[in-house]
């Protein structure tokens, strides 16, 4: 056909042809003419179809692939390459081809497809071919070239894209996994790794790979995309590969560059935020909580503790963790921000983990350390601020204190605060009331000292965590002390400042029956509120004991009668006071303002003289109606008289008094007492009433509610009776 021979065979199969090659040139060079004797023709050259793209166009001694088709001009078929499905593969003007063809490929394009006529002098003369191409023959060919190189060409790249960040680029001895879509020139797909659903994986420069493509990945950056254009001779060469990559084919690889890393790399650490006071450092051997975004090398992201809304939590430098992070997490600062690259010896290896870490995966992490500890650290203290003046007491094991505090986490998440209440704190130091770091911190203090704590999770909610606070969190308070009471010794509940009384027991006994019970023997005055220091105020209770008394600045008069109300109209005869003996040693302590000398006086008084003896109290008083009652509190009726409800106020014109009465008990009446008058106390920060009860559950001996003589013991007492049992 085209070629210097038969249409359908290469020289070299049919050496005999190299004589009609001889003939052809001689009649060349003679100038033979047309029939007519008209000039010479020269090749007519129809492009028919040309690519949008044309890198690059055929050129003397470039080495072309093509497919024909060759026909006379009547259309029939002499020759065609598709029917033996093997493409030409020759070098272009050197002698090798007919001149019609020789020419008519000049220029060519890669899939550009032409249609030559080619005038006998350029194509198989006078001549022709024996038995296919008849003497004198125009020929046409359908032409498309599928491929061109020349031995001088070198691996052609260009980059496609390209991230801003590069942390390294591919070098020689480099490990490398990449995707890749595999194409001859003229577009036609023989691979492609992302239909295998995975990378391929090699070593750089170690001769694992075609010649074209260890130099063509080389100095590409994780994540980048490159078009890679192989010649032939640096590819599969004249024997191609298989039956998708046919000989002397030059091959384009799109490629797609996932993560690079050397068997000889180490941990990679960049810090993208570290806080100014740095203090101290992780080492091996702490427990961390830190957040991370862990991501290949392409950006590919494939785990993050941000989605799972939990920090991870582990020690450092145990083993616990791939071997990268366990060093790339020793030297940071808590609220420090670092980039952590693993290369995969150091991580997960050839097999990788799951279904989102491939084998030999180079892994970086972006970490956000939120705090550590040592299972050895103390509660750090710093102080804050220290009043001036001299502090000669601070508060120890067993104080009952008041301070305010802030907590949070040490990245500064707001956990809670006693701004938020009404009130300070209040805890017994000791008394495992709370956490045992903040315990710590909080004794040593001066009342109005600052300071800084920060508590480890084993001194604080340990690996469970509490509400609002995660697991293993290291704490930071800012506390302030503002009171102290000092505490009572262990196991005591009331201590006397002075020698108590040498007869307790009869003290307690007030209805002097041998026998102290919690329930009520009588009512008291519990409440009065003097809103005007010139007024007066009554208050009357229910039986079985009744008491009367004026505001305590005027003279003592106390009085046991039974219910009656001053009313706006005097008091009819037959509920007149009716006066009851008073008992000497009751009334002084109820109400030290009453003598044990003092005489009641005649019926008639209260009603008849008491504006005398009281100018500023008119018999004229009103009742209101009643507040909210207390517990245990009781009310009186200006018309009916007391009744079992809840409390009353009395209107004195015009100044209104709250009045109003609780039970007596004997044994909380006497501890009460003796709180008020400052020859004891109870222990401080719990609920009065409450102490007292547990106080006579526990002289209750036999638990019959009632305290007898023999049962009343001093805890002196009992221990000593307990060292004198043991010696």
């Amino acid at each position: 056909m085209f070629l210097v021979g038969s249409p359908s065979h290469t020289l070299r199969r049919l050496p005999i042809l190299r004589l009609l090659l001889l003939l052809q040139v001689l009649e060349r060079g003679l100038g033979r003419a047309s029939p007519a004797g008209a000039p010479l023709e020269d090749v007519v050259i129809e492009r028919y179809h040309i690519p949008r793209a044309c890198p690059r166009e055929v050129q003397m001694g470039d080495f072309v692939r093509y497919h024909y088709n060759g026909t006379f001009e009547d259309g029939k078929k002499f020759d065609s390459s598709y029917d033996r499905t093997t493409l030409v593969a020759i070098i272009v003007g050197v002698g090798r081809l007919i001149t019609g063809m020789d020419r008519g490929l000049m220029g060519m394009c890669v899939n550009e497809r032409r249609r030559l006529i080619v005038p006998p002098h350029l194509g198989y003369g006078s001549i022709g071919v024996a038995g296919l191409i008849p003497p004198d023959a125009t020929l046409y060919f359908d032409v498309v070239l599928l491929d061109v190189w020349n031995k001088a060409d070198t691996v052609q790249m260009s980059i496609l894209l390209r991230s801003p960040y590069c942390p390294r680029m591919v070098q020689n001895g480099d490990f490398v996994r990449y995707h890749y879509n595999g194409t001859l020139l003229d577009g036609t797909a023989f691979d492609n790794s992302y239909s295998r659903g995975g990378t391929y994986d090699t070593y750089i420069g170690s001769g694992w790979l075609i010649k074209g493509m260890d130099q063509g990945l080389l100095g590409m950056c994780p994540g980048e995309k490159r078009k890679i254009i192989i010649p032939p001779f640096l590819a599969y060469g004249e024997k191609g590969y298989g039956t998708v990559i046919p000989p002397q084919a030059s091959l384009v690889f799109h490629v797609l560059l996932i993560d690079v890393h050397n068997p000889k790399d180490t941990v990679q650490l960049e810090t993208l935020e570290l806080p100014q006071d740095c203090v101290r450092r992780a080492v091996a051997g702490d427990f961390m909580r830190y957040h991370y975004n862990g991501s290949l090398m392409d950006g590919t992201l494939f785990d993050s503790s941000y989605s799972r809304n939990h920090t991870y939590n582990t020690y450092v430098g145990q083993g616990y963790i791939i071997p990268g992070m366990d060093q790339g997490l020793q030297g940071a600062c808590i609220g420090e921000r670092r980039r952590i690259t693993v290369p995969p010896h150091l991580a997960y290896g050839e097999n990788g983990t799951g279904d989102k870490i491939p084998g030999s995966a180079v892994l970086i992490f972006d970490v956000h350390v939120i705090d550590f500890h040592n299972p050895a650290d103390p509660v750090e203290i710093k102080t804050l601020f220290r009043p001036p003046e001299n502090c000669n007491e601070t508060s120890k094991i067993g104080d009952f204190i008041r301070y305010h505090y802030n907590c949070s986490l040490l990245d500064g998440t707001r956990l809670f605060s006693s701004h938020d209440y009404e009130a300070p704190q209040q805890a017994t130091l000791g008394a495992n009331k709370v956490i045992e770091g903040l315990d710590r911190g909080l004794q040593g203090m001066c009342v109005g000292e600052r300071r800084q704590l920060i508590v480890p999770p084993h001194l604080a909610h340990g690996e469970s965590g509490a509400r609002g606070v995660p697991g293993s969190a290291v704490l930071l308070f800012e506390v302030e002390l503002v009171s102290r009471e000092d505490g009572l010794p262990t196991g005591y509940l009331f201590v006397w400042h002075q020698d108590p009384p040498p007869s307790l027991f009869e003290d307690m006994d007030l209805n002097k029956d041998g026998e102290v019970p919690p329930e009520e023997v009588g009512w008291e005055l519990s409440h009065s509120l003097d809103l005007e220091a010139r007024a007066c105020f009554l208050a009357l209770c229910p039986p079985p004991l009744h008491l009367l008394s004026f505001k305590p600045s005027s003279p003592a008069h106390c009085a046991v009668r039974p219910p009656i109300w001053l009313s706006r109209t005097p008091p009819a005869p037959q509920v007149t006071p009716r006066l009851l003996p008073v008992t000497p040693r009751l009334l002084p302590k109820l109400y030290p303002t009453c003598s044990p000398s003092y005489t009641p006086p005649a019926p008639q008084v209260i009603p008849r003289l008491l504006p005398k003896l009281y100018p500023t109290c008119s018999p004229s008083y009103t009742s209101l109606n009643s507040p909210t009652p207390r517990p245990g509190e009781t009310v009186l009726d200006s018309t009916r008289g007391p009744f079992p409800r809840p409390p009353t106020a009395v209107d004195m014109d015009p100044h209104r008094f709250d009045v109003l009465c609780s039970p007596l008990l004997q044994f909380s009446s006497f501890i009460k007492a003796q709180v008020n008058e400052g020859k004891g106390r109870l222990m401080p920060g719990q609920d009065p009433d409450k102490t007292i009860g547990d106080m006579f559950q526990n002289q209750d001996r036999n638990q019959d509610g009632k305290i007898t003589a023999e049962e009343l013991k001093l805890k002196s007492d009992e221990d000593r009776e307990k060292i004198h049992e043991e010696l």
